[in-house]
């Protein structure tokens, strides 16, 4: 017998436990188990707080993260399995940051936060890059700034991005390039060197 049939088998088997664990998860969830609700928080959250830092900010993504979770298990019916539960949670997560930042720009603030720079050279130069860059994102579109995130910050594949965000697949490079175009047309108007 072949190598490379055994493994494929073997790994078959793991993803189709890894689905009906997922499905029973799920199916508990939906039921209020509430240590089920806690085990795909503690699976997800990470994640999508790391999403919501980059989409929304890091002055929000706290209160993001907790509104992505009150949706998703208000949703969580909805899911059907297509694709994986993390990709559907991301998909939740970037369709209420999108929400989120068109709220915002009808009401505009200031931009993105950031923690005080330290004393040394390095440091403050470090410190204000990120802040160029966290404000340069900030000034994107929505829709490019989650592609963005997704493969940059996430390191999505296109398949994923596009089932996150809801566009065709072959869509995902194209908004890519523009993203990172205006991205560096942006920085460059801030001053990025």
């Amino acid at each position: 017998m072949n190598n490379s049939h055994v493994s494929r088998s073997a790994d078959d088997r793991i993803v189709a436990a890894d689905h009906e664990s997922t499905q029973r998860m799920v199916a508990a969830c939906i039921a209020n188990d509430q240590d089920a609700m806690r085990r795909l928080y503690e699976r997800c959250s990470q994640r999508v707080y790391a999403q919501m830092v980059r989409m929304v900010g890091p002055q929000d993504a706290d209160d993001m993260t907790q509104q992505v979770f009150i949706h998703l298990f208000r949703k969580l019916d909805r899911f059907d399995g297509r694709s994986t539960l993390e990709t559907w949670v991301y998909r939740l997560a970037s369709n209420e940051a999108l929400q989120f930042i068109r709220a915002r720009s009808r009401h505009p603030t200031d931009a993105l936060l950031i923690d005080p720079p330290s004393s040394s050279r390095d440091t403050h130069e470090e410190s204000e890059r990120a802040e160029l860059l966290d404000v340069a994102l900030s000034n994107l579109d929505p829709e490019l700034r989650a592609v963005l995130v997704f493969k940059e910050q996430e390191e999505m594949s296109y398949r994923e991005i596009a089932e996150a965000v809801g566009i065709p697949e072959g869509t995902v490079g194209s908004r890519l390039n523009r993203a990172r175009a205006e991205l560096r047309d942006k920085l460059l108007q801030l001053g990025w060197e």
